[in-house]
């Protein structure tokens, strides 16, 4: 069914269907007993699938990426089609309108997406409100700077965003690798994401009740950047890794939107971000939390994942390609696996 209604959506601009379905949503949870129906249809509990990690409980691993609930609008929706939790954002200090449209292009040949929003959002001081929601699901806030901030200024920015949303969500992700605003992957060089990180968690470490701090970096980063950043995790204590945001790579795409300037997510993405969790996890040992995201269009997907060492997993582009089922699919396949393991102990 969600098939058939992917290929007419499919007929419009994917920024103006993923605003529409945003809102359509929002609508569809209003009508009586729908909430009670979807999440008897959707969500999968069971200990097994549930996660402890930096101090907090996930009931199960599957998470919405950032980018899909920018400001915070419609989390309690989301999670009611089985999401273990919700990142929001990229959230910046100031609104800005994000780059010119059109600016999302569909890849259906290669199950991909290219887009170049640019960080599109309403400011921390609106999405700090619509946080105030009562909600019974782990949610993240993915925070960046805004576009017209120089790099020397932008933990500035991030400060501002950490201050503000602290009392309003669970962990924060630093993100530095979304290629669609200028300058912001120079923070992988270890000479600028080093001052960043400290004056973060040292803000961080004087809060009050202060939340789990994450990185979140680009699948395009070399070894010798990747073991710097490494380096950096361990040496500042941050919490965890989220591997990877989107590429900027455009290897063995076949479709007509392939020169299109922006981050590739979706299935092609899948193997680098396979590749990097799993020196991450090799570097950082069995212990230290990652989050896998890239490229997961299947359940067998986010098992590899999670095999090549991801503790929790996020969806994006193949909550687009394949709906909600999706998860339900993902967890059902997780639980079995974990089941059949406790059985054969």
């Amino acid at each position: 069914m969600y098939k058939v209604l992917r290929n007419f959506l499919f007929l419009f601009d994917a920024e103006l269907i993923h605003e529409f379905s945003v809102k359509f949503i929002k609508v569809f949870f209003s009508i009586p007993l729908t909430t009670k129906i979807i999440r008897r249809l959707f969500i999968v509990n069971h200990s097994s699938l549930e996660k402890k990690l930096f101090g907090l409980k996930f009931k199960n691993p599957v998470g919405l990426a950032a980018g899909f609930d920018k400001n915070a609008e419609s989390y309690t929706e989301f999670s009611n089609f089985g999401f273990g939790f919700i990142e929001i954002g990229t959230v910046t200090p100031l609104p800005q309108p994000g780059n010119p449209k059109k600016r999302i292009f569909r890849l259906v040949e290669d199950k991909s997406l290219i887009n170049r929003l640019g960080f599109n959002n309403r400011g921390v001081k609106v999405i700090a409100e619509n946080l105030k929601k009562r909600r019974d699901i782990i949610i993240g806030a993915n925070i960046g700077k805004n576009f017209f901030t120089e790099n020397i200024d932008a933990h500035n920015d991030y400060l501002k965003c950490l201050i503000d949303l602290n009392d309003c969500v669970d962990y924060f992700a630093v993100n530095i690798s979304s290629p669609n605003t200028k300058g912001l992957r120079d923070f992988h060089d270890k000479k600028l994401l080093k001052p960043l990180l400290e004056k973060l968690v040292n803000k961080n470490n004087d809060i009050r009740n202060s939340k789990p701090m994450l990185l979140k970096i680009s699948p395009d980063v070399n070894s010798q950047q990747l073991d710097a950043i490494i380096q950096l995790v361990i040496e500042l204590k941050i919490d965890g890794v989220i591997a990877t945001n989107t590429s900027i790579s455009r290897d063995g795409l076949v479709s007509k939107h392939k020169e299109e300037t922006g981050g590739l997510s979706g299935m092609k993405l899948r193997d680098k971000s396979n590749l990097i969790i799993s020196y991450l996890r090799k570097k950082l040992g069995q212990d230290f939390p990652i989050i896998g995201v890239g490229g997961i269009m299947n359940a067998e997907d986010a098992l590899k994942k999670i095999e090549c060492g991801a503790d929790l997993v996020q969806l994006y582009t193949g909550f687009i390609y394949e709906g909600p089922s999706l998860i339900k699919r993902i967890n059902k396949l997780l639980l079995d696996k974990e089941l059949n393991k406790n059985y054969e102990k």
